[in-house]
């Protein structure tokens, strides 16, 4: 069995897999070496582990743990796709994981994965397992923060997915400013990048994927274990088993 943790700007996110399935999954604000001996406790077979941790949290004493396989994923460990990118080592591990997780399960299809975290990522990876690059936009809640920061009067506001196509007072104004602004974005992205792909697939991931999916009109899918799912691929990808 394997472990497979996510570390990211806010929140750790772990899960267990057997084979390639999640039989276990869990997320909090940090990750102890008692969160991991009360999974241990629960799933003793478990005997490999991969991290990822751009969250830069406190996780090094996965590095000592005994009678256990560790791989924490950096830009040197080796991948199952081609990385196309020029600057590797400055690529955020979560877009190359979350890359990796949607080509395991939509091979030889080109894919736009939409991440819906802290920041927006759009990542493009083609029918040939090319990883292309992508694109960096400030995410939902950061959009709200920023109106609030660097204005004198505009309050903090946080997501509602109800909101009126021209707000009638301010609270509105922002909320539809922001909200549907993104919608926009996204949108445009996809029917953008639909004319340079082939039946492009666009996967929603990240912490707002489910909200920005009651919204979006476009023919979308999601899944909010991306992440876990191309560490896990690339934890097997290194231990030597084909996937």
């Amino acid at each position: 069995m394997n472990l497979i943790i996510d570390a990211g700007n806010t929140l750790i996110k772990y899960a267990v897999f057997d084979n390639f399935n999640i039989i276990f999954y869990d997320y909090n604000s940090e990750f102890t070496e008692a969160h991991y001996l009360i999974i241990k406790k629960k799933f003793p077979a478990i005997n490999q582990i991969i991290f990822s941790n751009v969250g830069h949290h406190q996780l090094k004493f996965l590095n000592i743990l005994p009678d256990i396989k560790i791989i924490e994923f950096s830009s040197h460990t080796p991948i199952p796709i081609i990385n196309l990118y020029q600057s590797p080592e400055t690529l955020g591990m979560d877009r190359l994981a979350a890359v990796i997780g949607a080509n395991q399960l939509y091979p030889k299809e080109n894919i736009m994965v939409i991440d819906l975290g802290s920041a927006i990522t759009y990542d493009f990876i083609n029918n040939n397992s090319e990883y292309l690059g992508g694109n960096i936009s400030p995410g939902l809640e950061m959009r709200f923060k920023a109106l609030n920061n660097f204005t004198s009067k505009l309050p903090l506001l946080t997501p509602n997915e109800n909101f009126n196509p021209i707000g009638k007072n301010t609270n509105e104004a922002i909320l539809t400013g922001v909200e549907q602004g993104l919608v926009f974005e996204i949108s445009s992205y996809i029917d953008y990048f639909s004319q340079y792909f082939t039946d492009l697939k666009v996967l929603l991931t990240g912490g707002n994927c489910f909200f920005f999916e009651k919204i979006l009109k476009n023919h979308i899918f999601v899944n909010p274990n991306l992440l876990l799912i191309g560490l896990n691929k690339i934890l097997e990808y290194n231990l030597g088993f084909k996937i």
